[in-house]
């Protein structure tokens, strides 16, 4: 394998990027770029040699932690790489998830409990980029803050890898006033969020025609 100290400087990929643009640079090429150099373990040829693997092997799913485990790769430089990953992601890649960034686009996600007779507490987990990850029902009753309980609401959060949550309830009633429960629940998971690093982004009361927020 070529070191990068061996190759001609108008070859090197930082050198080639500048004078021909890059399109014209490898997948490999353009990971030598990103990563800048080597260390005494490794040249940053095999480095990004091993990152092209994983990247093979793992696809979108790649985690930071994955690429810990190259041998040579430093957190500052797998930080980088994941950066640059997911800001052409959330630029650039066409995503399915709807973007969650306002009180009516997660009550659009809602509509199917607007109409139950029982309250049903449902959890939204977003990225953070706030796409939907994904809905779910976490209890079926009268809100209580031991019948909501931040184990569950954050068990899957945590799944997720999410980086905020949105809350939302239902009120048969019709009623869109906050109970002491509703309250009580909104700063028991507002707690939670904040030692678990998932921000509770809103806690939304739901009736058949309208909604209030009672946390952003």
């Amino acid at each position: 394998m070529t070191r990068m100290q061996n190759t001609r400087p108008e070859l090197r990929p930082r050198e080639k990027l500048q004078a021909k643009g890059a399109p014209s640079l490898s997948d490999y090429e353009l990971l030598m770029a990103i990563i800048g150099s080597g260390n005494a373990q490794a040249d940053v040829t095999k480095i990004a040699r091993d990152v092209q693997k994983l990247l093979k092997d793992k696809g979108s799913e790649l985690t930071h932690e994955d690429l810990l485990a190259v041998k040579s790769l430093g957190p500052a430089k797998a930080t980088q790489i994941m950066a640059g990953f997911e800001l052409w992601r959330r630029q650039f890649e066409v995503s399915e998830r709807p973007i969650i960034d306002s009180p009516e686009k997660a009550v659009g996600q809602l509509a199917d409990i607007r109409d139950k007779k029982q309250e049903y507490f449902v959890c939204l987990t977003l990225d953070g980029a706030n796409r939907l990850i994904a809905k779910r029902i976490i209890t079926i009753g009268t809100l209580t803050s031991s019948l909501v309980h931040p184990r569950e609401v954050f068990a899957d959060a945590i799944t997720d890898r999410a980086a905020s949550i949105i809350v939302a309830h239902n009120h048969p009633s019709g009623n869109l006033v906050a109970s002491e429960a509703d309250d009580a629940v909104s700063e028991i998971l507002m707690d939670a969020g904040d030692l678990l690093d998932i921000r509770l982004r809103d806690h939304i009361i739901l009736t058949r025609s309208n909604y209030r927020s009672i946390v952003s």
